[in-house]
């Protein structure tokens, strides 16, 4: 097996295609994104021959309290090994990391691996990782099958079957207000449009928002792979409503979203969504991804778990359309210097006045 720094673009993105989990951020064009807004990718791969069984994406982020290579659900390593075959490989290129972040000044390498909880855990326990104080991406994914166990296709009529029956009237009395979607013919003039209405739902929840040089390098080139498409509701000639869905591997993600507060009682969001599955639908993706919500108890009760949690509301909204939720493994932190512990009890403050 050999571990290595990597420039297979190719092999990179098949392999990720190859596997039952494939998540968008792991892909070739995201470390384009991250090198395109000064945060240096990091490409690792485990090659057996001239067969990939494992890659690892990371990029450096130069934040103020510590200089760290993030890890945006990753590694992805076979499934088809065993947990000793995953093991190994991850010690392998966890050790190659951290000579990395060595190289690069940084103090950890904070890890977020796309594993369902009960999956290789333990591969990142046993190399001297610690739970970090914060998550880095969602953990708790709500997804939405659109093709049953026999892998045949469902109809709409499945889907909105399936749905929660305030969704459905939602997405009838937006249509029957006059709302539209449309679909933005050239992401990257539209985006504009999009940021104007982020910046305002970030101002009106207080949450800390991607820059605008991420998302014109996101949908630049993920628009040009035919992998991304900006979705504009209408309302009285208003845009009131966008969002950003990725399309990668055979999966939709619902990546973005922003809406406006003068038309917040237009439901605008839930036909957005509903014209998005359908789109899914006519490309023959397999997985229409919500991505976070709080998370869930035993029995799967939604109300039982809102509180006070920053996800609650989009909760009640993406649960809505049907689904199942997906628990990933706690994003994990490998120190690399002794700095690393000011950001852990920095991080364990922040965590406290976020709620979480």
């Amino acid at each position: 097996m050999e571990i290595s720094l990597t420039h297979d673009v190719h092999g990179w993105d098949e392999f990720i295609a190859s596997q039952p989990w494939k998540p968008f951020l792991q892909s070739w064009t995201m470390g384009e994104v991250y090198g395109d807004i000064g945060q240096q990718p990091v490409r690792i791969t485990a090659y057996e021959g001239h067969t990939i069984h494992g890659v690892c994406f990371g990029h450096v982020v130069p934040a103020r309290r510590g200089k760290h290579i993030s890890v945006p659900y990753g590694p992805l390593i076979d499934e088809s090994l065993s947990q000793a075959e995953v093991a190994r490989i991850t010690e392998h290129m966890v050790r190659l990391l951290k000579k990395e972040a060595k190289r690069l000044g940084c103090t950890f390498i904070r890890f977020s691996p796309f594993w369902p909880q009960g999956r290789h855990a333990q591969a990142l326990d046993s190399l001297g990782s610690v739970s970090s104080p914060l998550h880095l991406l969602a953990e708790h994914v709500w997804y939405l099958p659109l093709e049953d166990a026999s892998k045949k296709r469902k109809t709409e009529d499945e889907l909105q079957a399936d749905m929660r029956k305030t969704t459905r009237n939602l997405i009838r009395r937006a249509e029957k207000d006059g709302v539209t979607i449309d679909v933005s013919a050239d992401p990257v003039k539209d985006l504009p449009k999009f940021i104007a209405l982020h910046d305002e739902t970030r101002k009106r929840h207080g949450f800390t928002a991607y820059t605008n040089a991420f998302f014109e390098s996101q949908v630049k080139r993920f628009s040009k792979r035919k992998e991304c498409t900006l979705y504009l509701a209408k309302y009285q000639g208003k845009t009131i409503a966008a969002s950003i869905h990725m399309h990668a591997f055979g999966e939709t993600s619902y990546h973005h979203g922003a809406s406006s507060s003068e038309f917040q009682k237009i439901p605008a969001s839930y036909l957005l969504q509903w014209t998005a599955i359908k789109d899914a639908m006519k490309r023959g993706d397999r997985i229409y991804n919500f991505w976070g919500i709080a998370p869930l108890d035993d029995s799967g009760n939604v109300a039982g778990a809102l509180g006070k949690h920053p996800f609650g509301g989009v909760t009640l909204f993406k649960t809505g359309f049907g689904g199942h939720i997906l628990n990933l493994v706690h994003c994990k932190d490998a120190p690399v210097t002794s700095a690393y512990w000011l950001t852990y009890a920095f991080e364990r403050y922040r965590k406290y006045r976020r709620g979480f």
